[in-house]
């Protein structure tokens, strides 16, 4: 159930106060579709509105076509404000993800945006930490760390997903791997559109920008500590095979390469280890992807090395 909207206690308070001294107006811009489970997505905004030590300005929910009954209830007490300040848009028909992002950021009122997803959970400190650091570095692009749950494991104990932490580790990595986790990340609004925004590209619209953002200029990092507890089910590794996503992998290498973010020999090897990445079993893409990303990311954060997978 939704937790109750109550006044925070007074340690809680008094480090909402330091926080928001030393930050700025932001949202949270959260896709919404009829696939999603109506508990796990009063869980996921519950957790990025009313569980923050430093609460959002808003909250921008983007509805990608028809909900069914019990999320229409649920979409509802946001738009009556149960979860703080919010603004719902909605779209008759399915889009796709990138279309429904697009237009929550253009829609958002504020320059700073924070992104969450409709099954996840944003632990408490998430934007404590981030938005005085965007602040105060004056970044345009800030993710984090997250760690893996599911019905079978309990959130804070699963695998870790980390990323390279500086500017020039991100940068260096960026041409082997997405060098942020989605639902971690915080961005700022113009630099974002600047570049054209959130455009169409199954299961890689944020490699995309983030690239496009880093040939932009964006000032980025990411933080050590874990922000998200990211939920993952028996389907997920499933669901990123086969050749639609295979055509969004060269798509995008082929944009690096004519960007000059690869060359000639990366892009090859690249288009060779995502070929065997969307074609293998969902068994074998678990293995893989906990092999040469995650183990290779989480070491790069630590030493300060940034490790292609």
């Amino acid at each position: 159930m939704c937790a109750a909207s109550s006044a925070p206690p007074a340690g809680e308070h008094a480090a909402m106060t330091i926080a928001r001294s030393h930050g700025a107006p932001f949202s949270v811009l959260m896709p919404l579709w009829g696939g999603d489970d109506p508990a796990w997505a009063e869980r996921a905004i519950t957790s990025a509105t009313l569980s923050q030590q430093l609460r959002p300005d808003v909250l921008i929910l983007s509805i990608d076509g028809p909900l069914p009954s019990p999320l229409e209830a649920l979409v509802e007490r946001v738009e009556a404000g149960k979860f703080g300040p919010a603004r719902v848009l909605r779209h008759q028909t399915h889009r796709g993800i990138a279309l429904t992002l697009q237009d929550g950021l253009g829609a958002a009122p504020t320059e700073i945006v924070a992104r969450a997803d409709a099954d996840d959970i944003c632990r408490p400190e998430r934007f404590a930490l981030q938005i005085p650091r965007m602040v105060r570095d004056e970044l345009d692009l800030l993710g984090g760390a997250m760690r893996e749950f599911s019905d079978r494991v309990r959130p804070g104990s699963g695998p870790l997903r980390a990323r390279p932490l500086s500017q020039h580790e991100i940068e260096a990595y960026l041409p082997h791997h997405s060098p942020f986790h989605h639902p971690t990340v915080v961005l700022r609004r113009s630099t974002a559109l600047a570049v054209g925004g959130y455009r169409d590209l199954p299961l890689l619209e944020d490699y995309w920008l983030w690239e496009r953002m880093m040939l932009g200029g964006a000032r980025m990092a990411n933080l050590p500590q874990v922000l998200v507890d990211y939920r993952v089910d028996d389907a997920l590794f499933a669901r990123r095979g086969g050749l639609r996503l295979l055509a969004s992998d060269l798509r995008l290498q082929r944009m690096m390469l004519k960007d000059g973010v690869t060359g000639p020999a990366l892009c090859l090897r690249n288009v060779v280890l995502r070929a065997g990445y969307r074609l293998a079993p969902g068994w074998a893409r678990r293995l893989g992807y906990r092999r040469f990303v995650e183990t290779g990311s989480d070491a790069s954060s630590r030493s300060g090395e940034s490790t292609d997978g």
